[in-house]
């Protein structure tokens, strides 16, 4: 858990491929994000119930089938609104391995900033996974999905990946990122849950040639 004094940032591993499954939580208002829910909604639920936070929000960083299986119950156990990128929501309509919810998502694009209460939430457009994928940036943490991968990144030989729009995310995660900011992968694939920006361009191989 990482404590700030406007939220908190809470990480499980739930499911059967390393997912992690990210909650912000704003003390101001009690209300919570839930950051892709690939994965049991049931679980998720009691967690934020142990919390005491409420689901308001529910942001994907795309929208493979291990981020969004349990958007649906999620969705009709909360009400939650959920934030998709524009271009990922054209991407899901062609490909889907999970119907759409019959909810409209909220579109963002980058630059755009989810309030969370007093929680701000910034989108930050990262394309070579999927067309619309996108991490978000809360105070000093950055919530890569399958952008960035501690020692490692996304696949790009999937529908919808590129791998030049890949190589074009990093050199800009690598360029623009401050290196203190916490990194917050959407799987456990590497050594660690977690590294920083600094870490990651030097023992990254794949930050090493972007």
């Amino acid at each position: 858990m990482s404590e700030h004094t406007v939220f908190s940032l809470h990480t499980r591993e739930i499911g059967p491929m390393e997912n992690f499954v990210h909650l912000i939580h704003d003390h101001d208002t009690g209300h919570a994000a839930v950051i892709d829910p690939g994965w049991e909604p049931e679980t998720i639920l009691a967690w934020a119930k142990q919390l005491g936070a409420t689901i308001t929000d529910i942001l994907l960083t795309h929208s493979h089938f291990d981020h969004v299986g349990g958007l649906e119950g999620l969705l009709a156990a909360t009400g939650a609104r959920f934030h998709l990128e524009k271009r990922e929501l054209g991407f899901w309509h062609r490909y889907p391995k999970v119907p759409m919810p019959t909810t409209l998502p909220v579109v963002c694009e980058g630059g755009d900033v989810i309030r969370l209460g007093k929680t701000a939430i910034g989108v930050m457009h990262t394309p070579g996974h999927t067309p619309g994928s996108v991490c978000y940036q809360v105070e000093g943490h950055l919530l890569t999905g399958d952008t960035l991968f501690v020692v490692g990144c996304g696949r790009c030989d999937l529908p919808g990946g590129d791998t030049r729009e890949m190589r074009r995310t990093l050199h800009r995660l690598r360029t623009e990122v401050p290196g203190e900011t916490v990194i917050h992968p959407g799987h456990f694939y590497g050594p660690t849950a977690v590294s920083t920006m600094a870490e990651q361009v030097l023992h990254n191989p794949v930050m090493q040639s972007a």
